[in-house]
């Protein structure tokens, strides 16, 4: 990723919250015929390894679990809220005119070797985990253990699993520090002001850049 250094982000709290936050991450391979994606969701171990491991699963028919297993690096990519920032809310453009549109936004980018497999008892924790996790907060969360437990065995055995320890970590918050503190603030109301509730959500994210 093409990282200036006014953008990068090497705080790994919030790298980890950027990556929870991401609800559904892109897992990009290369394969020998070319290029494998997958769209998942993730599960992050923050614990294990100097930056944390990254859990999933494929449906086992997926050729991307083939791709993973036979050793090659997977890239993780975890984008957060975006927007198109027009110059017109630059000062700047009423005193000389030399601004150009952008786009500001938040993405990481986690990289390693994953380890697939598919023990039932393995990908049984992964599920409910993932389920926990995304069932929190609801009245009546599902659990695993609400479905028959022969369908989820036959759910077990359609699926793959991995471990993606993370090997390299990376965060880009393009959030206009390279722009003078007028331009920052013409940008934040600009965004603050849209009826989109995405370019709102990026102006509370330039109020605490970091």
């Amino acid at each position: 990723m093409y990282l200036p250094a006014a953008f990068r982000q090497d705080d790994l709290a919030e790298l980890h919250r950027q990556i929870v936050d991401s609800r559904l991450a892109t897992l990009v391979s290369h394969a020998a015929d070319g290029l494998q994606a997958s769209h998942l969701p993730l599960l992050l171990v923050p614990e294990e390894g100097p930056f944390g491991t990254l859990y999933g699963h494929f449906a086992r028919a997926n050729p991307h679990g083939r791709v993973l297993a036979e050793g090659g690096s997977a890239l993780a990519v975890f984008s957060g809220p975006d927007a198109y920032v027009s110059p017109s809310w630059y000062p700047a453009k009423a005193e000389h005119g030399k601004v150009v549109p952008t786009w500001n936004y938040i993405a990481v980018h986690a990289q390693g070797r994953a380890e697939v497999f598919d023990e039932p008892a393995r990908l049984l924790d992964l599920l409910a985990r993932l389920s926990d996790r995304h069932e929190a907060g609801r009245a009546q969360p599902w659990a695993l253990g609400d479905a028959p437990r022969e369908y989820i065995d036959a759910m077990l055995r359609a699926i793959v699993g991995f471990a993606l320890p993370i090997e390299r970590l990376e965060g880009k918050w393009k959030l206009g520090q390279n722009r003078s503190a007028a331009d920052r603030q013409g940008v934040r109301d600009g965004l603050g002001a849209s009826t989109d509730a995405r370019d709102r959500e990026l102006a509370q994210r330039m109020n605490h850049p970091s």
